[in-house]
C-alpha cells in the first residue's frame, strides 16, 4: 500500500501563535494544516502514523494489512474533514473516531469480498477447491481483485455494486437507463467472464 507523503513547503515554526492558548503547539499545527501547510502535514504524520498504527493493530485484532489500509484511509479523511483543534487529548479523540469508522469500512468491504467469494464459489461446481498453500482465502482474494482489475470499467463497477455494495438489479438499472432483464445478462457474462479469468488465474499459479 502506498504510504501518505507529504513535501515541506513552509516550516510549522513560522506559523504564528494563538495568544492565551494554553496548548499552542496543537492549535497552531491544525491551523497551519487546515491553511494546507504541507510541513505541517508532514509533521502530523510523524508524529501520529505510529500512534495511530498501534491503535488500529489493535481495533483490527493484530491484521496488519486491514491496519495499514485504514490507517490511509484515516489519514485522507483528515485531510478532508480537519478543524483547528485546541488541545491535543481534543485531537487525539477526533482522530481514534475517524480510526474506528476506517476500520470498520475497510472491514466490511473485506468481508463483502470474502463473502462475496464464497458464494460464488459455492455456486459453481466446476471450480476446483482453493489451491494448497499456507493462506488459500488470501489466494482466491488476490486472484478475485487481480481478475476485477483486469476488466472492463463498465463490467466491473456492475459486480462491484451488485456483489459488494449489495444494490439490488432494480436499483442499478434504473441508475443505469436499462432494463432489469439487460442488467441480468450483463451480470451473468460479467460473472462468466469473471470464473473464467480466476480459474485461468488459480491454474497458472498452481498447475497440477
Amino acid at each position: 500500500m502506498d504510504s501518505v507523503v507529504f513535501t515541506p513547503v513552509i516550516p510549522i515554526s513560522a506559523v504564528p501563535a494563538v495568544p492565551g492558548d494554553a496548548e499552542t503547539a496543537t492549535t497552531a499545527l491544525t491551523r497551519a494544516m487546515r491553511a494546507g501547510d504541507e510541513s505541517a502535514w508532514r509533521e502530523f504524520h510523524a508524529v501520529y502514523a505510529p500512534r495511530l498504527h498501534r491503535y488500529l493493530l489493535v481495533v483490527c485484532r493484530g491484521n496488519e494489512e486491514l491496519a495499514n489500509e485504514a490507517l490511509q484511509q484515516t489519514f485522507l479523511r483528515a485531510v478532508k474533514h480537519l478543524r483547528i483543534r485546541t488541545t491535543e487529548p481534543e485531537l487525539w479523540s477526533w482522530l481514534t473516531v475517524l480510526v474506528r469508522c476506517a476500520a470498520a469500512d475497510v472491514g466490511r468491504r473485506e468481508r463483502r469480498q470474502l463473502g462475496f467469494l464464497e458464494r460464488w464459489f459455492r455456486l459453481q461446481p466446476e471450480v476446483p477447491p482453493a489451491p494448497p498453500g499456507p493462506d488459500p482465502e488470501s489466494q482466491l482474494e488476490a486472484a478475485l481483485a487481480a481478475e476485477l482489475a483486469s476488466m472492463p470499467t463498465d463490467e466491473r463497477h456492475l459486480l462491484e455494486r451488485k456483489y459488494f455494495a449489495g444494490d439490488p438489479v432494480r436499483q442499478i438499472a434504473a441508475s443505469s437507463g436499462v432494463t432489469e432483464k439487460a442488467v441480468e445478462s450483463r451480470l451473468t457474462r460479467a460473472r462468466q467472464k469473471l470464473k473464467v479469468g480466476i480459474l485461468a488465474r488459480l491454474k497458472n499459479e498452481h498447475p497440477s
